[in-house]
């Protein structure tokens, strides 16, 4: 019967190096975390998800995550961190129940359109969306370094990274800004997004005008 039992320790503690699943990603805001949806059922079907696979070893099964308590925790984390801000998060669970919840800096993107003071990317018939400085731009790559997922990559490979990204969304990265002349750029992007949000919202009434 001992050796029945050591039998058993023995492939318990199998599963425990068996689980290898890959972390749940998800976007989070700070101090937001709500178990309700999205983010509810996305914590929900994952730690779900997890148990059918160590039920399918038939030995053991992961212990219930209890969501609302999860987000109590993440908001904790967070509480030094602006309401609000996107956090890319990973979540792992272990096979004793417990979780690794690793909090990334917020992405690149927010960064920069932060920085240049833009809350929309490029629009159609629109070649750049807002400027920022290489002050700017290295900056936020001494920021964004510190991701576990950039830790293999130097500085100027991130700020490279972060070139393409901002090209992506029209932002023009430029030596220096000056004052007046990006205070009248903002006042015409600003009239250019407002045209195509209203031209936007007249196509939606429309076609919901022709499915009526």
């Amino acid at each position: 019967m001992a050796k029945a039992m050591r039998k058993g320790k023995d492939w318990k503690k199998a599963v425990q190096k068996v689980i290898h699943a890959s972390p749940l990603q998800v976007t989070i805001p700070a101090g937001m975390a709500n178990p309700k949806p999205p983010l509810g059922s996305q914590l929900a079907q994952y730690f779900m998800k997890l148990q059918i696979n160590v039920v399918l070893f038939c030995i053991n099964t992961v212990r219930n995550i209890n969501v609302a308590n999860f987000c109590k925790d993440f908001n904790l984390r967070t509480e030094n961190i602006k309401e609000g801000i996107p956090l890319p998060c990973r979540v792992k669970v272990k096979s004793d129940g417990t979780y690794d919840l690793v909090i990334h800096k917020p992405p690149a993107i927010y960064f920069l359109k932060q920085a240049a003071g833009i809350q929309k990317g490029k629009i159609p018939n629109e070649e750049v969306a807002g400027k920022i400085t290489f002050k700017h731009l290295y900056e936020i790559a001494c920021i964004k370094g510190q991701d576990p997922t950039l830790a293999l990559l130097t500085l100027e490979q991130v700020c490279v990274m972060l070139v393409g990204i901002a090209r992506t969304c029209g932002i023009k990265i430029v030596r220096e800004l000056d004052p007046a002349e990006h205070a009248q750029f903002m006042e015409e992007r600003k009239e250019n997004v407002n045209k195509f949000l209203e031209e936007l919202e007249a196509a939606k009434e429309t076609k919901i005008r022709r499915a009526v």
